[in-house]
């Protein structure tokens, strides 16, 4: 059994429901921390995986000549819960390992950011070709398949914060939340913004801004690399409202003005 098939069959142990495959040319690590982003779940490192004990479950990865495998240990001392491959006796060295927690601590893991999103329109749609460079507004802008947005630093794969994986290709926020703290919108740096939807509850759904079909990924969460590029102050207000990213699924021009609706 691959690597990315004993991930995914601990993660499916440990949230006792299924977890999707990871495609033949992924990084499965990266694939599983990006899907679980979408349900308030990450993976975090342990920095010595070999002496760790936990008195519930965790991911550790040991290394043999055919390759690594996965396990779910529990317990203080920690022994095997989980061993997919069967492949794990005493004396193997773990080398690796991951807790699996939720992002936040007050949000639930099934449906985390809310099911009923309204109608909105799109406000402004901004763009700049190099990362870090100030956006520019534009009246439309041709959505790639797949890339992003036509002239953007992340349709070119030279954003900040560009792939692979998923959700590297649009980003969407809601000018209300920008209004209310004072924030321009051209320094919130995401593409789209948005006037009347809860962009929070596409996460995880497909939905349509004008012809374009997108689907939500997981929330575009605030950080210091914003921080530095705007103001000091915004983590604490933008936590849960910095926005969304999103990839596109079918391409198009995208007008101000264009509605923006899930697809149910």
């Amino acid at each position: 059994m691959s690597l990315a098939n004993e991930l995914r069959a601990c993660l499916s142990e440990m949230l006792r429901a299924p977890v999707p495959e990871a495609g033949e040319t992924d990084d499965p690590v990266r694939f599983f921390k990006q899907w679980l982003a979408e349900r308030n779940l990450g993976l975090v490192p342990i920095a010595d995986a070999a002496a760790f004990d936990w008195p519930g479950q965790w991911i550790a990865v040991f290394r043999e000549r055919q390759g690594k495998h996965a396990l779910v240990m529990f317990g203080s001392p920690s022994g095997v819960w989980l061993d997919p491959s069967n492949a794990y006796h005493e004396g193997k060295r773990i080398e690796a390992g991951w807790m699996l927690t939720p992002l936040d601590l007050h949000l639930p893991t099934k449906r985390p950011y809310g099911t009923a999103p309204s109608l909105g329109t799109v406000a402004a749609i901004l763009i700049t070709a190099h990362a870090e460079a100030p956006l520019a507004r534009v009246d439309e802008a041709e959505a790639l398949t797949g890339r992003g947005l036509a002239g953007d630093r992340y349709a070119a794969g030279r954003g900040t914060f560009s792939g692979p994986g998923r959700g590297y290709q649009l980003t969407l926020v809601e000018a209300e939340v920008l209004d209310e703290i004072q924030l321009p919108w051209e320094q919130a740096r995401r593409n789209i913004v948005t006037r009347g939807i809860s962009l929070n509850g596409l996460v995880g759904r497909r939905f349509r801004i004008g012809s374009v079909e997108c689907v939500g990924r997981r929330l575009a969460e605030p950080c210091a690399h914003l921080e530095k590029l705007a103001r000091p102050g915004l983590l604490r207000p933008l936590v849960h409202r910095g926005g969304l990213r999103a990839d596109i699924v079918a391409g198009g021009v995208i007008r101000i003005g264009d509605e923006i609706q899930a697809i149910h």
